[in-house]
Protein backbone atom coordinates (compact mmCIF):
# COMPACT_ATOMS: atom_id res chain seq x y z
CA UNK A 1 0.00 0.00 0.00
CA UNK A 2 1.46 3.26 -0.90
CA UNK A 3 0.22 6.34 1.06
CA UNK A 4 1.40 9.58 -0.09
CA UNK A 5 2.59 11.89 2.73
CA UNK A 6 3.57 15.20 0.35
CA UNK A 7 4.16 17.81 2.46
CA UNK A 8 4.63 21.55 1.82
CA UNK A 9 2.10 21.62 -1.10
CA UNK A 10 -0.64 23.53 -1.04
CA UNK A 11 -3.50 21.31 -3.41
CA UNK A 12 -5.13 23.84 -5.69
CA UNK A 13 -8.82 21.36 -5.98
CA UNK A 14 -12.32 21.88 -4.48
CA UNK A 15 -12.08 19.61 -1.62
CA UNK A 16 -14.98 16.95 -0.62
CA UNK A 17 -14.83 17.85 3.35
CA UNK A 18 -16.01 15.38 6.15
CA UNK A 19 -16.92 16.92 9.19
CA UNK A 20 -13.77 18.12 11.27
CA UNK A 21 -12.30 15.55 13.92
CA UNK A 22 -12.61 16.59 17.33
CA UNK A 23 -9.28 18.16 19.31
CA UNK A 24 -8.06 14.40 18.29
CA UNK A 25 -9.47 11.38 16.75
CA UNK A 26 -8.01 8.07 16.05
CA UNK A 27 -8.45 6.56 12.66
CA UNK A 28 -8.57 3.00 13.01
CA UNK A 29 -6.69 1.44 10.17
CA UNK A 30 -8.06 -1.97 9.00
CA UNK A 31 -4.15 -3.83 9.46
CA UNK A 32 -4.64 -2.98 13.56
CA UNK A 33 -2.47 0.03 13.34
CA UNK A 34 -4.10 3.66 14.08
CA UNK A 35 -3.47 7.48 12.97
CA UNK A 36 -3.75 10.00 15.33
CA UNK A 37 -4.88 13.68 13.80
CA UNK A 38 -6.54 17.08 14.37
CA UNK A 39 -8.93 16.95 11.51
CA UNK A 40 -10.02 14.98 8.20
CA UNK A 41 -11.06 15.67 5.03
CA UNK A 42 -12.77 13.12 2.36
CA UNK A 43 -10.66 13.50 -1.43
CA UNK A 44 -12.08 10.59 -4.19
CA UNK A 45 -10.63 7.49 -2.80
CA UNK A 46 -8.46 8.66 -0.11
CA UNK A 47 -9.16 10.50 3.34
CA UNK A 48 -6.71 13.19 4.21
CA UNK A 49 -6.03 12.99 8.07
CA UNK A 50 -3.91 16.09 9.11
CA UNK A 51 -1.59 15.40 11.74
CA UNK A 52 -1.49 18.63 13.59
CA UNK A 53 -2.90 21.82 13.23
CA UNK A 54 -0.56 23.53 9.97
CA UNK A 55 -2.39 22.41 6.21
CA UNK A 56 1.07 21.44 5.32
CA UNK A 57 1.67 18.47 7.86
CA UNK A 58 -0.97 15.87 6.26
CA UNK A 59 -1.20 12.00 5.24
CA UNK A 60 -3.40 10.86 2.50
CA UNK A 61 -4.63 7.38 3.45
CA UNK A 62 -7.06 5.11 1.39
CA UNK A 63 -10.55 5.19 2.61
CA UNK A 64 -11.09 1.76 2.08
CA UNK A 65 -8.12 1.16 4.56
CA UNK A 66 -10.08 3.04 7.39
CA UNK A 67 -12.36 0.74 9.36
CA UNK A 68 -13.78 3.68 11.33
CA UNK A 69 -12.55 6.54 13.68
CA UNK A 70 -12.76 7.22 17.14
CA UNK A 71 -12.50 10.20 19.46
CA UNK A 72 -9.76 10.43 21.75
CA UNK A 73 -8.45 12.00 24.72
CA UNK A 74 -5.36 13.05 23.44
CA UNK A 75 -2.76 11.24 24.83
CA UNK A 76 -0.43 13.47 22.97
CA UNK A 77 0.62 17.34 23.58
CA UNK A 78 -1.25 18.93 20.37
CA UNK A 79 1.84 20.14 17.97
CA UNK A 80 1.67 23.63 18.82
CA UNK A 81 3.98 25.93 20.34
CA UNK A 82 4.45 28.81 22.09
CA UNK A 83 7.41 31.33 21.71
CA UNK A 84 10.66 28.84 21.73
CA UNK A 85 12.76 30.28 24.57
CA UNK A 86 15.13 33.03 23.74
CA UNK A 87 18.79 31.62 22.39
CA UNK A 88 17.01 28.40 22.06
CA UNK A 89 18.54 28.08 18.77
CA UNK A 90 22.08 27.89 19.34
CA UNK A 91 21.79 25.51 22.39
CA UNK A 92 20.22 23.10 20.11
CA UNK A 93 22.74 23.68 17.81
CA UNK A 94 25.74 23.41 20.35
CA UNK A 95 24.02 20.12 21.66
CA UNK A 96 23.08 19.06 18.50
CA UNK A 97 26.74 19.18 17.56
CA UNK A 98 28.41 17.94 20.56
CA UNK A 99 26.21 14.61 20.11
CA UNK A 100 26.07 14.00 16.31
CA UNK A 101 22.63 14.36 16.02
CA UNK A 102 20.61 16.40 13.67
CA UNK A 103 19.10 19.66 15.35
CA UNK A 104 15.90 19.34 13.09
CA UNK A 105 15.52 16.07 14.48
CA UNK A 106 15.64 17.63 17.79
CA UNK A 107 13.54 21.01 17.67
CA UNK A 108 10.90 17.86 15.90
CA UNK A 109 11.22 16.52 19.16
CA UNK A 110 11.16 19.26 21.28
CA UNK A 111 7.84 20.43 19.55
CA UNK A 112 6.15 17.30 19.76
CA UNK A 113 7.09 16.55 23.16
CA UNK A 114 6.44 19.76 24.73
CA UNK A 115 5.71 22.31 22.31
CA UNK A 116 8.91 24.43 23.03
CA UNK A 117 7.62 24.98 26.79
CA UNK A 118 10.39 24.40 29.00
CA UNK A 119 8.35 24.65 32.32
CA UNK A 120 6.21 21.91 30.70
CA UNK A 121 5.41 18.80 33.27
CA UNK A 122 3.83 15.41 32.28
CA UNK A 123 0.88 13.71 34.47
CA UNK A 124 4.09 10.76 34.31
CA UNK A 125 6.66 13.31 35.95
CA UNK A 126 8.60 13.68 32.41
CA UNK A 127 10.18 17.38 32.81
CA UNK A 128 11.06 20.62 30.38
CA UNK A 129 11.10 20.56 26.70
CA UNK A 130 12.68 17.49 26.04
CA UNK A 131 10.46 15.78 29.03
CA UNK A 132 13.44 13.62 30.70
CA UNK A 133 12.07 11.32 33.21
CA UNK A 134 13.81 11.79 36.58
CA UNK A 135 16.09 8.83 36.10
CA UNK A 136 16.52 9.65 33.00
CA UNK A 137 17.75 13.16 33.57
CA UNK A 138 20.18 11.61 36.56
CA UNK A 139 21.90 9.37 33.85
CA UNK A 140 22.15 12.22 31.54
CA UNK A 141 23.76 13.92 34.42
CA UNK A 142 20.98 16.94 34.56
CA UNK A 143 20.79 18.00 37.67
CA UNK A 144 17.87 20.50 36.96
CA UNK A 145 15.28 19.43 34.16
CA UNK A 146 13.61 22.65 33.95
CA UNK A 147 17.02 24.53 32.80
CA UNK A 148 16.42 24.79 28.81
CA UNK A 149 20.29 24.69 28.07
CA UNK A 150 20.62 21.52 30.92
CA UNK A 151 17.54 20.04 29.53
CA UNK A 152 17.91 20.27 25.70
CA UNK A 153 21.67 19.06 26.58
CA UNK A 154 20.32 15.54 28.71
CA UNK A 155 17.37 14.94 25.74
CA UNK A 156 19.98 15.36 23.22
CA UNK A 157 22.55 12.75 24.21
CA UNK A 158 19.73 10.65 25.77
CA UNK A 159 18.20 10.65 21.58
CA UNK A 160 21.89 10.78 20.16
CA UNK A 161 22.44 7.25 22.44
CA UNK A 162 19.48 5.97 21.56
CA UNK A 163 20.14 5.95 17.41
CA UNK A 164 23.37 4.18 17.89
CA UNK A 165 21.94 1.76 20.14
CA UNK A 166 19.19 1.12 16.89
CA UNK A 167 21.73 1.05 14.24
CA UNK A 168 20.35 5.08 13.24
CA UNK A 169 16.97 2.91 13.33
CA UNK A 170 15.18 6.39 13.66
CA UNK A 171 11.42 4.54 14.21
CA UNK A 172 12.78 2.52 17.12
CA UNK A 173 14.75 5.13 18.77
CA UNK A 174 11.95 7.52 18.74
CA UNK A 175 9.68 4.84 20.26
CA UNK A 176 12.26 4.02 23.06
CA UNK A 177 12.16 7.66 23.95
CA UNK A 178 8.27 7.40 24.39
CA UNK A 179 7.89 4.20 25.46
CA UNK A 180 11.15 2.95 26.94
CA UNK A 181 13.68 0.59 25.04
CA UNK A 182 12.52 -2.05 27.16
CA UNK A 183 9.13 -2.00 25.07
CA UNK A 184 11.26 -1.92 22.04
CA UNK A 185 13.27 -4.78 23.20
CA UNK A 186 9.62 -6.75 24.19
CA UNK A 187 8.12 -6.12 20.67
CA UNK A 188 11.08 -6.22 18.87
CA UNK A 189 10.31 -2.74 17.11
CA UNK A 190 8.26 0.23 17.32
CA UNK A 191 5.43 -1.05 20.60
CA UNK A 192 1.64 -1.04 18.95
CA UNK A 193 0.32 1.56 21.37
CA UNK A 194 -1.46 4.27 19.88
CA UNK A 195 0.31 6.45 21.73
CA UNK A 196 3.53 5.54 20.43
CA UNK A 197 2.28 5.13 16.86
CA UNK A 198 1.34 8.41 16.74
CA UNK A 199 4.79 10.18 18.44
CA UNK A 200 7.08 8.27 16.04
CA UNK A 201 4.58 9.22 13.00
CA UNK A 202 4.49 13.13 14.19
CA UNK A 203 8.01 13.23 14.56
CA UNK A 204 9.09 11.97 11.57
CA UNK A 205 6.33 13.95 9.59
CA UNK A 206 7.51 17.72 11.31
CA UNK A 207 11.51 16.29 10.44
CA UNK A 208 10.35 15.62 6.75
CA UNK A 209 8.67 19.07 6.31
CA UNK A 210 11.42 21.29 7.40
CA UNK A 211 13.83 18.82 5.74
CA UNK A 212 11.48 19.43 2.30
CA UNK A 213 11.67 23.43 3.01
CA UNK A 214 15.18 23.40 3.07
CA UNK A 215 15.49 21.50 0.24
CA UNK A 216 12.93 23.85 -1.45
CA UNK A 217 15.79 26.76 -1.15
CA UNK A 218 18.56 24.66 -2.31
CA UNK A 219 19.88 26.01 -5.81
CA UNK A 220 20.69 22.23 -7.05
CA UNK A 221 18.38 19.87 -5.22
CA UNK A 222 19.60 17.23 -7.30
CA UNK A 223 23.09 17.82 -6.74
CA UNK A 224 24.70 14.16 -5.82
CA UNK A 225 26.98 16.67 -3.18
CA UNK A 226 24.32 17.84 -1.32
CA UNK A 227 22.53 14.42 -0.89
CA UNK A 228 25.83 12.62 -0.07
CA UNK A 229 26.63 14.84 2.64
CA UNK A 230 22.90 15.52 3.87
CA UNK A 231 20.70 14.24 7.25
CA UNK A 232 17.93 12.40 5.78
CA UNK A 233 15.26 9.79 7.21
CA UNK A 234 14.33 7.61 4.74
CA UNK A 235 12.74 4.33 4.02
CA UNK A 236 14.86 1.49 3.77
CA UNK A 237 14.28 -1.44 2.30
CA UNK A 238 14.66 -5.11 3.42
CA UNK A 239 13.34 -8.29 2.93
CA UNK A 240 10.21 -8.82 4.03
CA UNK A 241 8.25 -6.97 6.93
CA UNK A 242 9.02 -5.16 8.76
CA UNK A 243 9.95 -1.73 7.03
CA UNK A 244 11.99 0.53 8.82
CA UNK A 245 13.17 4.51 8.91
CA UNK A 246 16.79 4.67 8.57
CA UNK A 247 18.32 7.93 9.58
CA UNK A 248 21.32 9.33 8.46
CA UNK A 249 23.47 12.08 10.86
CA UNK A 250 25.64 14.89 9.11
CA UNK A 251 26.76 18.11 10.29
CA UNK A 252 24.91 19.66 7.49
CA UNK A 253 21.95 21.22 7.42
CA UNK A 254 21.33 20.89 3.74
CA UNK A 255 19.24 17.51 2.67
CA UNK A 256 17.68 16.43 -0.50
CA UNK A 257 14.17 15.40 -0.77
CA UNK A 258 13.58 13.59 2.66
CA UNK A 259 11.80 11.24 3.58
CA UNK A 260 9.75 8.63 4.67
CA UNK A 261 6.36 8.51 4.68
CA UNK A 262 5.19 8.32 7.81
CA UNK A 263 1.47 6.82 7.20
CA UNK A 264 3.13 3.64 5.26
CA UNK A 265 5.61 3.70 8.83
CA UNK A 266 2.60 2.82 10.97
CA UNK A 267 0.85 0.40 8.22
CA UNK A 268 4.10 -1.29 6.95
CA UNK A 269 5.62 -2.17 10.89
CA UNK A 270 5.45 -4.64 12.86
CA UNK A 271 2.41 -6.79 12.53
CA UNK A 272 1.36 -6.38 16.29
CA UNK A 273 -2.48 -5.29 17.43
CA UNK A 274 -2.73 -2.71 19.30
CA UNK A 275 -2.41 -3.07 22.91
CA UNK A 276 -2.35 -0.17 26.04
CA UNK A 277 0.68 1.32 26.95
CA UNK A 278 1.31 0.27 30.16
CA UNK A 279 1.79 3.00 33.08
Amino acid sequence: MKLGHKLGIVAAVIFLTSPAASAADMAMLRNGFAIRHERREARETATRLYLSGTPDNYIDVPTADIARFEGLESPLRPAVSSAPPRGLDSVVTAASKRNNVDPDLVNSLILVESGFDPNAVSRKGARGLMQLMPQTAARMGVQNAMDPAANVEGGTRYLGELLSRYHHDLSKALAAYNAGPDRVEQYHGVPPYPETLAYVARIIGEFNRKKEAQRRLLPDPGSKRLQDQSSVATEFSVPGPPKVVRYTPSANTASRAAISDAARLISMMNSFPQVDQPE
